[in-house]
């Protein structure tokens, strides 16, 4: 990913395996992704006060098509 680019969120998940699911398919449609997260998944495997979560981002250029296929999959789910 280049570090020249402003990254943003366009998903917050409640674990590292959502995340990966969704940034598996973005990766999947040609959207560079990368995880965030303040605790390791394996200290905080599920959500519990927002501890566990995995926020999905992206450069800030490829945001609202990345916001519009994680859309689209959630309303096929």
């Amino acid at each position: 990913m280049n570090r020249n680019h402003k990254l943003v969120k366009v998903y917050r998940a409640s674990g590292e395996l959502e995340a990966l699911t969704i940034k598996s398919m973005l990766e999947s449609f040609g959207v560079p992704a990368m995880l965030r997260s303040n605790a390791a998944g394996s200290v905080h495997p599920f959500s519990v006060d927002g501890m566990g979560m995995v926020e999905v981002m992206v450069n800030e250029s490829d945001a609202e098509y990345a916001e519009q296929l994680i859309n689209d999959r959630n309303e096929d789910v």
